[in-house]
């Protein structure tokens, strides 16, 4: 019973956090502050949750350095995300087959 009060719980918060904002602000926002803060919300969470993850997810810091370091000069560059994801991964090969090597 524990287990299903919990999901309810979860479930009710996910729900109000997405519903709450529409029935609240039915008129669209106008203020140009605001629509600019709210415009790069989703980019600066997901780059909060996953920085961390980049450089802790390798045997070396300096590999995960060189992913994130290849990662953000293809995205600055406009490539497509499976580039990115390509690029940082073979960042992340060589720079933990170098370490090995010495």
């Amino acid at each position: 019973m524990k287990l299903y009060g919990s999901i309810f719980a979860m479930a009710l918060t996910t729900y109000l956090i997405r519903a709450l904002p529409m029935a609240v602000f039915r008129k669209p926002i106008r203020n140009r502050f605001l629509r600019s803060f709210l415009y790069y919300v989703p980019y600066t969470c997901l780059a909060a949750m996953t920085f961390p993850a980049i450089l802790s997810s390798t045997d070396s810091i300096l590999s995960g350095a060189a992913a994130l370091i290849a990662g953000v000069a293809l995205a600055y560059r406009g490539k497509r995300l499976i580039v990115v994801a390509l690029g940082s991964s073979a960042a992340v090969l060589l720079v933990e087959g170098l370490l090995q090597i010495l």
